[in-house]
């Protein structure tokens, strides 16, 4: 027997008492629970500090017993372009050098900021990093860049729209 989501909202809609109640409940937050989950998408993200500077969290959880290193760069068209690395024999550009700087974040991962960038930012950009041979990377035009605030972090997330759809509905359906 198939049931679809909406079936189960009719189900729901149906119940009258606490056990209605109890059992909304149980089925939001079994739906949120999975939501929730952490997916690999989360590993970056791209957005605009208040001072206008570019920043880049890589949050790879890094391998045991390996040397942690990073490398952050951006391609747009057929360019590449390496931004910082601490990866021995490779370099960045020179026009980065002494505009960007890249510190550890807590409990793991990488975050770089690029300073004075934002405004010379190719439409569609690739922005990619790879730690410890792992890499993960995301494609944004230059317009759907974030402020670096929680909730435009929070607003960007397509879960966090499904989060307040299921709340709505359940509100609405109790």
């Amino acid at each position: 027997m198939h049931l679809d989501f909406l079936t189960i909202l009719f189900f729901f809609s149906k119940l009258d008492g606490h056990f209605s109640t109890m059992l909304k409940s149980l089925f939001v937050y079994g739906v949120l629970g999975v939501l929730l989950i952490k997916v690999k998408s989360n590993q970056i993200s791209v957005c605009i500090e208040d001072d206008n500077d570019l920043r880049v969290d890589c949050k790879i959880q890094p391998k045991p017993n390996k040397i942690n290193t990073y490398e952050f760069s951006w391609s747009s068209g057929n360019k590449m372009s390496l931004l910082n690395t601490n990866v021995s024999g490779s370099t960045a550009e020179s026009k980065f050098k002494s505009k960007s700087y890249v510190e550890e974040l807590e409990p793991y991962g990488y975050r770089l900021t690029l300073k004075g960038f934002t405004d010379e930012l190719p439409h569609n950009t690739t922005y990619m990093c790879r730690m410890t041979g792992e890499e993960v990377s995301v494609s944004l035009e230059k317009g759907s860049l974030v402020r670096c605030s929680a909730v435009s972090m929070f607003l960007k997330s397509s879960c966090s729209w499904i989060v307040c759809l299921l709340l709505f509905l359940y509100h609405t359906h109790s």
